[in-house]
């Protein structure tokens, strides 16, 4: 008959329970975050193109001029490693963090400016649905960047995501009076800009985690908070550089005057633009701390080919029978890409658990 458990093993079962469930309640906040943010900033900016907003440059801008936001929790937290990294004894220098944040936020820049091109001549559901193809460029340039396997699940995804953004293209001539342009017009500057806007994302995520990997040889919580402020920081001025020579600044006074719901609502709504998109953000840092980068980004596609169904709720768009097959597609491509991340979790989990057992005995 086996002994009773002693007071102090009661005792740590119930911290363990207790730290698991934080745990399991600041990844759902995060990843409620994450949902709220992406939803209501992509809703927003659809709402400003329908009441009259003509303005890519400015949605663009919202995107990341919301940085200062973040500061106080670059104040707040302390270094607190969340991968068992090593100490790097020679830090890269500040030359080389310069040239990573300045390259990376260019690259945020012109992938925001796209996909707010995207989003003008798009309907939302055909934007959304274009736009999970991120996953499958994530893919592709994880595989070459930053060595992840191409496994039979992540191939299925690769063929889905394609299959439901070629239906996508052949159903576009029911939409080509979409904001007045030709069909040509259409695909060129809406479609075209999607895709290429998706790919620069994906190409930013994995080099990001490469610049982690290889030169800031560490992943801390303050160390995320910097990629993000200063990328957001130097996105946002090169988008205010483009904003000002292209001379659409001048035109600002006049898009707002002509706002279908007036210069306050046109106010409040490329605020609450910025501030949904920084909700995002913090949700996608949470997630990068608790859990790693790939799963920040699953979560954040996760909202897109919900987004089409809200697309016909609120704005009454129509969903015709080859767009609902492409969102089926394109959430089976989903669901496949989130179960091989579970199965990469799950065998990590299990490896660790050994290690630990290895290293008690």
């Amino acid at each position: 008959m086996s002994a009773p458990p002693s007071d102090q093993a009661v005792a740590t079962n119930h911290v363990l329970r207790t730290t698991k469930t934080n745990w399991w309640l600041r990844m759902t906040a995060h990843t409620l975050c994450v949902l709220f943010g992406q939803t209501a900033a992509t809703l927003l900016g659809r709402l400003y193109y329908n009441k009259g907003g003509k303005s890519v440059w400015l949605t663009s801008l919202a995107e990341t001029v919301g940085f200062p936001i973040l500061i106080p929790f670059y104040l707040y937290f302390k270094p607190i490693t969340f991968h068992d990294h090593s100490s790097d004894p020679n830090p890269p220098s500040p030359t080389i963090l310069s040239a990573i944040y300045i390259s990376l936020g260019g690259l945020q820049s012109v992938a925001s400016i796209l996909y707010s091109v995207g989003l003008f001549y798009l309907p939302l559901s055909t934007f959304s649905l274009i736009c999970t193809t991120q996953l499958a460029f994530n893919a592709f340039f994880a595989f070459f960047l930053n060595a992840q396997k191409l496994t039979p699940l992540i191939v299925n995804s690769l063929v889905l995501l394609t299959i439901s953004t070629v239906l996508l293209v052949l159903q576009s001539s029911s939409e080509e009076n979409h904001v007045g342009v030709s069909r040509k017009r259409y695909l060129r500057s809406g479609f075209a800009c999607t895709v290429v806007a998706s790919a620069l994302y994906s190409l930013g995520l994995s080099l990001t985690q490469l610049s982690f990997q290889k030169v800031l040889k560490g992943e801390t919580f303050i160390m995320v908070l910097n990629m993000i402020i200063y990328q957001s920081l130097v996105a946002s001025i090169v988008t205010i550089v483009a904003l000002f020579v292209s001379g659409q600044w001048n035109d600002l006074q006049g898009d707002m005057a002509g706002f279908g719901l007036g210069k306050v609502t046109f106010l409040i709504i490329i605020s609450c633009i910025a501030i949904s998109w920084q909700i995002a953000t913090i949700g996608g840092v949470g997630l990068i701390f608790e859990v790693s980068s790939l799963f920040s980004n699953v979560i954040s596609t996760l909202v897109l080919p919900i987004i089409p169904i809200l697309a016909v709720i609120i704005f009454h768009e129509n969903m015709n029978g080859m767009k609902v097959i492409a969102t089926v597609l394109a959430i089976w491509g989903f669901a496949s890409y989130v179960y091989q991340h579970y199965l990469d979790e799950s065998d990590s989990r299990n490896e660790n658990e050994v290690v630990d057992e290895v290293s008690e005995t």
